[in-house]
């Protein structure tokens, strides 16, 4: 349950959570929602909460989406810096583009908005979130199938994947350009991608027989498939066809104290 304060210090609980609009629909930049409150956040911008979004929230390693936000029976524009989630809550942080304007929002609760996402921010973020995953197709390929996929970070300035495990350091320069050459080669294949919520058994089914730990037995995680190969658990925003990636350089490899760091770029 996620609460956020009124600039009077009253609590309000929000209980419901958001509905993710791009969840299903991988292509969608555009939505409809209801605005169902506004208030000042600790650092002096506005938040948003609406019944639903079509702006990714940051987590799993992946930037948030920026855009506009605007009430339907105004001109009035609401300008989305900053999403996150808490609690299944997601709050849409930014500015008035009018800043004379912005107690409208205040009065716009109940309202019909329009949400837009910046399309040229939204690809690039599932560009290199996409190539995270296929990068764990490929470690697997080239015959480091004993690397455990860890954490990502899949933001602009130095992507990576972390592994559990290490690499021999003889190896390093090899598997690198064998990681490479293996990624490129699915890119130039390419391969829908698809999206679905799905019950325990069959999301496990489709992810090579097993989930992670992390998720619990009897739950209906959102699966994420990249073409032909092996699904994997995932909420982030992705391409819909792997040749959208473009191209992926692997930068560099490190390996030290039990965990493999791949480094990566994707092609402009």
């Amino acid at each position: 349950m996620a609460q956020r304060e009124h600039s009077d210090g009253a609590a309000m609980e929000l209980t419901t959570p958001t509905k993710l609009e791009y969840y299903d629909q991988l292509l969608k930049l555009q939505s409809k929602a209801i605005l169902l409150s506004s208030f000042k956040g600790d650092d002096g911008r506005k938040a948003l909460i609406l019944d639903s979004t079509v702006f990714h929230p940051q987590g799993g390693g992946q930037p948030s989406d920026t855009g506009f936000i605007c009430i339907t029976d105004s001109n009035l524009r609401f300008c989305v810096q900053d999403v996150r989630s808490k609690d299944g809550v997601v709050f849409h942080y930014g500015v008035a583009e009018d800043s004379s304007r912005e107690s409208e929002l205040e009065q716009g609760n109940g309202k019909e908005v329009i949400l837009q996402v910046d399309e040229s921010r939204r690809r690039l973020n599932s560009r290199l979130h996409s190539a995270g995953h296929l990068l764990d197709v490929c470690v697997r390929n080239v015959g480091l199938g004993h690397l455990e996929p860890g954490k990502g970070y899949h933001f602009p300035d130095g992507p990576f994947v972390e592994y559990k495990g290490m690499v021999s350091p003889n190896e390093l320069q090899t598997k690198q350009r064998e990681i490479e050459i293996e990624v490129n080669a699915l890119i130039s294949k390419g391969g829908k991608v698809y999206a679905a919520v799905l019950p325990y058994e069959e999301a496990a089914e489709l992810c090579g027989g097993s989930l992670p730990d992390y998720i619990p037995q009897g739950s209906t995680p959102r699966i994420i498939k990249l073409g032909d190969n092996p699904g994997c658990p995932c909420g982030g925003t992705h391409v819909s066809d792997i040749s959208e990636i473009i191209s992926m350089k692997v930068t560099q490899i490190r390996t030290k104290k039990g965990t493999t760091k791949v480094f990566y770029t994707v092609g402009a």
